[in-house]
């Protein structure tokens, strides 16, 4: 799995570098088949406060992408919510790609 955090007028520190990757483990841990993670941290110069720090992740998995985003005042709280909707996102690909055909049950006589 390729993991790319990149910050757009913001400088991505190592604590948030690490906030991040234990956030995005969830995910990796409910859907093995991740191939490829982006995720782009942005600070926009915006004069209102709420809704100012946003969190962007591209998700490549086999056969599909998913795409969530998230802004909050505060970026760790903007994390915590891009997490949670890409987890509901991986949940949702994962009911579909399983294989729901099963054998009948085979009659006793």
């Amino acid at each position: 799995m390729n993991l790319t955090i990149s910050g757009h007028h913001l400088e991505v520190t190592q604590a948030l570098r690490t906030y991040v990757t234990t956030k995005l483990d969830r995910i990796t841990r409910h859907f093995d088949q991740v191939v490829d993670i982006r995720v782009i941290l942005t600070v926009e110069k915006q004069k209102e406060k709420e809704r100012r720090q946003r969190a962007e992740c591209n998700i490549h998995v086999k056969g599909s992408d998913m795409f969530a985003e998230s802004s909050h005042e505060d970026l760790y709280a903007a994390v915590d919510e891009l997490v949670d909707k890409l987890d509901r996102q991986v949940g949702r690909h994962k009911t579909r790609v399983q294989d729901h055909h099963h054998e009948g049950a085979k009659r006793l006589m």
